[in-house]
């Protein structure tokens, strides 16, 4: 089974929908999905020292404007091992310029998580865990010489076009057979 391809995004898209995790909260270690085979290989090791502040993965069956799937920020209470399917739900959008890139990342919760499933927006989030997120994308590729720009979290309607673009995206270079290996 690959995950990316023979995953199901979910049956109550786009607001709510699978994620997989491929970095625990809390970790240094960046995986990052091989696209050839559909299991994680090592991308690095961050050069900054940082941590993810949330599970991170991405939605199955999405081909975002990096040419990547769709990511996902999943806050809950504990780390997600990698590979593991969470039911998800958008609160929010952020998009990052990283290599001339748009790369949006979704901000979500896991709908299982009883400490999180009561949030429906971003903002209702504290603030300082918003702040921490997002200072998380602007420093952890300081170190390795890189540069990226980080919006502001934009509110759960705005991830809503995000994410169905991804999968329209998905589903037309799947039907003309063009993904990237």
């Amino acid at each position: 089974m690959h995950a990316w391809h023979d995953v199901t995004p979910g049956e109550d898209l786009p607001l709510e929908f699978t994620s997989i995790i491929e970095i625990p909260t809390g970790s240094s270690v960046k995986y990052e999905l091989d696209k050839a085979t559909g299991l994680l290989k090592l991308d690095r090791i961050l050069y900054s020292a940082v941590f993810y502040p949330a599970n991170y993965g991405f939605i199955p069956q999405t081909f975002a404007e990096d040419d990547d799937p769709l990511d996902v920020l999943v806050l809950c209470q504990e780390p997600v091992a990698p590979l593991t399917l969470v039911k998800s739900r958008a609160i929010g959008l952020m998009t990052m310029i990283d290599g001339g890139k748009k790369d949006h990342k979704i901000l979500a919760v896991a709908v299982n998580d009883p400490e999180y499933a009561s949030f429906h927006e971003a903002d209702e989030l504290p603030v300082h865990r918003l702040a921490m997120l997002r200072r998380f994308f602007q420093d952890y590729k300081q170190l390795e010489g890189k540069s990226v720009e980080v919006d502001q979290f934009l509110p759960a309607s705005a991830a809503i076009p995000v994410i169905e673009d991804a999968l329209q995206r998905y589903s037309a270079a799947r039907r003309r057979g063009f993904l990237p290996k």
